[in-house]
């Protein structure tokens, strides 16, 4: 096995579902500081844009080859997360407590995706070089990856995983900060 197969299954069955994992965690947390009532509906919608900004560079680069446009697209996306990640800390940090866990988790919701980038990156080096030396001609286009990585089966899997530690909680996050958000407004 080459080493850039076993990055990839490292990336597959150990950084991606960890970093599902740390955002089920993190989820907990709100949830236990009650979330909806302390910095609310727009903590809570902050949290599913940076479940979005990271969704898309992953899923691309599941589903196509890995080439400037792609890399492209992780980079701003890995960058746009960090600044919303940067503001949702100050955003949230005056308006409830911060646990500890929830601490805990957020280093592995920041690190995991610069691990997975950087390892992109290391796979892709010379799709890398070509993004550094502007040699970007024919590389805008999505071409489907001639296999599936981990297998024809780990897409369906993951993502039902995803659903289920992200996806449903953030959802029901979402609904909850709502329902709060429209009771305060009809009540004020």
């Amino acid at each position: 096995m080459q080493t850039s197969d076993l990055l990839i299954q490292l990336m597959l069955y150990v950084f991606l579902p960890l970093w599902g994992i740390a955002g089920f965690i993190d989820w907990c947390c709100h949830r236990a500081t009650r979330i909806e009532h302390t910095s609310g509906l727009k903590e809570s919608l902050v949290h599913s844009l940076m479940g979005i900004q990271m969704a898309i560079p992953i899923l691309l680069c599941l589903l196509f080859q890995v080439n400037v446009l792609i890399m492209l697209i992780c980079l701003l996306a890995w960058l746009a997360h960090e600044l919303v990640a940067h503001y949702d800390v100050h955003y949230a940090a005056p308006r409830r407590h911060i646990s500890i866990w929830e601490m805990h988790a957020h280093n592995y919701l920041a690190t995991l995706p610069l691990f997975m980038l950087l390892l992109i990156i290391v796979i892709n080096f010379p799709v890398f070089i070509q993004l550094l030396t502007l040699d970007w001609q024919g590389q805008f286009q999505f071409k489907r990856m001639p296999y599936a990585h981990g297998g024809d089966g780990y897409l369906l899997y993951y993502l039902g995983f995803m659903f289920l530690v992200c996806v449903l909680p953030y959802l029901e996050e979402n609904i909850r900060c709502l329902r709060v958000f429209w009771q305060q407004r009809t009540a004020g």
